[in-house]
């Protein structure tokens, strides 16, 4: 693994994914109190594996990807954040999900807050977006706390979706 891809905060450490995590990512995909609002929904482990393998794919490819959050303390899994490209062409698009444990202790905000100064201070990229079902609050929330902005809003499925996208300054 390249060491410069890895990211630390104050509480966390960020790994680009491997292997080792699959068991970690099998608990936090499959468990619909966290994933099923995801793009893609609820996960199976064949699912997962599957991702996995894309995930590592992508950072050979692109120096970015999702990494596999953990207390910089004891090495507890907290959760999957990263950048990845869109299916629907959009762009690279930042991502998140913390574990059902971890939820309400600002593990989200500071792991996304480092995904996206990575994204424009370390990889050089001049726009991310993120997507989020407007009813879902706590990543609206998260997503305008690390200054992204609203950008646009479509339907998916009878549902409204919007995209917050964030512009390298300078």
């Amino acid at each position: 693994m390249n060491q410069t891809w890895v990211v630390r905060t104050g509480r966390l450490v960020m790994r680009p994914v491997s292997y080792l995590d699959l068991p970690d990512l099998v608990a936090l995909k499959g468990n619909p109190l966290v994933y099923a609002v995801m793009l893609g929904g609820v996960r199976s482990p064949l699912e997962c594996a599957a991702d996995l393998a894309e995930d590592i794919m992508f950072w050979g490819r692109h120096g970015v990807g999702m990494w596999a959050v953990r207390e910089a303390a004891g090495e507890g899994f907290v959760g999957y954040v990263g950048l990845h490209g869109r299916p629907d062409g959009r762009g690279i698009a930042l991502r998140f999900a913390v574990a059902a444990a971890g939820q309400g202790r600002g593990y989200a905000s500071e792991a996304a807050g480092a995904a996206l100064r990575f994204a424009h201070e370390r990889a050089g990229l001049a726009r991310v977006i993120a997507v989020a079902r407007a009813s879902n609050i706590a990543s609206r929330q998260v997503l305008g706390g690390i200054g992204m902005v609203l950008h646009e809003a479509y339907m998916r499925e009878g549902e409204e979706v919007l995209v917050y996208e964030s512009l390298r300054v300078g």
